[in-house]
């Protein structure tokens, strides 16, 4: 659900109407006590915590990092992968403090400032959501405060969290991510492959069935062929350098076991996954956002916000799976829309 190999390459050159959520430039400055830290642990660590985490295989800490101060909107960012880092998640520093968001970057197990061990039976969905829950006790949130933000791998994670432990979440938001992997695979195979150019497609598909996954070759077809027209829409040169790094930080220790190595489908874990009859079970607001030239099918994620007995849909036109950069103003105005939407009591599909 993210490259696997990118970073090597790239190192060598709504309800519809959040649509017409007011761009998130126009919040104005946050008030004073959005920098108070009196009391905060993390005063001195530019709010940093690493908090240990329990698991099967003994116990290891895990990273966070504070921005602002809302007692009643608290957004913990799950960034992808799985194995990715909480780097891309940069561009909420230019939309949330504005709007008085206090939001929590977060690596999870296994990811570049966290604890990496090299235990694979850790690398399974149901750990990852105890995870999630050890952090959010940690950080002191609930349900009066408690926003879950997770894209792509994140947004899966942020799923299976919310259909077990929904009753400590003020609201969700599911970026970038279908509820059904066979489904992602299918829309890759039925769209967006026969999208390519004949003669790239069957190269790609050839390395593919020799798994030369290390082929130089690989990524040289799918940057120009795929990424820059499904994964972040401009060229690959100019990507801004938190993508960069969070690509060139990726484990793939935990990507490969998880997603598989290919990069037009997956393979691995995650390959039968399918939470799409169960999305009516989350009842909290509910938040999803697909892009139209996304690497996941904008319909079927139009059709999840509809499956959310409280979900709202926004649909950004200009963006591939890294919509945060791809339509960075509607994206954050969208999200900050549906926040105070739900912090205030006004929240409708």
């Amino acid at each position: 659900m993210t490259p696997l190999r990118l970073s090597v390459a790239l190192l060598g050159t709504c309800a519809i109407a959040a649509c017409s959520a007011p761009a998130a430039n126009q919040a104005g400055a946050p008030p004073a006590s959005y920098y108070d830290t009196t009391g905060r642990a993390d005063v001195y660590a530019g709010g940093v915590r690493m908090i240990p985490i329990t698991t099967p295989k003994g116990t290891f800490n895990v990273w966070t990092r504070r921005v602002g101060n809302n007692p009643t909107i608290k957004v913990l960012l799950l960034h992808g992968g799985p194995g990715m880092t909480h780097e891309y998640w940069e561009p909420a520093d230019s939309y949330f403090p504005a709007a008085g968001v206090e939001y929590y970057y977060y690596d999870q197990l296994g990811s570049y400032y966290s604890d990496q061990p090299r235990d694979t039976s850790l690398w399974n969905t149901a750990r990852f959501v105890e995870e999630v829950e050890q952090v959010r006790t940690a950080l002191g949130m609930d349900s009066t405060n408690f926003y879950l933000m997770g894209s792509s791998w994140g947004g899966l994670l942020a799923m299976e969290y919310a259909l077990k432990y929904q009753h400590n979440l003020k609201g969700l938001v599911i970026s970038n991510m279908m509820s059904s992997i066979p489904a992602y695979v299918k829309y890759a195979e039925e769209v967006l492959m026969p999208a390519m150019d004949p003669k790239v497609l069957a190269e790609i598909k050839m390395i593919e069935a020799k798994k030369d996954y290390a082929n130089p070759r690989y990524m040289e077809l799918l940057i120009p062929n795929h990424y820059e027209k499904h994964l972040l829409r401009r060229p690959a040169a100019q990507w801004p350098d938190g993508m960069n790094r969070a690509l060139k930080h990726v484990n793939n220790d935990i990507y490969i076991p998880m997603q598989g190595p290919s990069e037009l489908g997956a393979s691995g874990k995650l390959e039968k996954r399918d939470r799409s009859a169960d999305l009516k079970n989350i009842t909290v607001p509910t938040l999803v956002i697909g892009g139209t030239y996304d690497t996941m099918d904008p319909k079927h994620m139009e059709w999840m916000a509809h499956q959310f007995p409280r979900g709202r849909f926004l649909l950004c036109p200009n963006s591939g799976h890294m919509a945060m950069y791809d339509d960075g103003p509607l994206y954050f105005g969208g999200v900050i829309k549906f926040l105070r939407d739900v912090d205030t009591g006004t929240f409708a599909k």
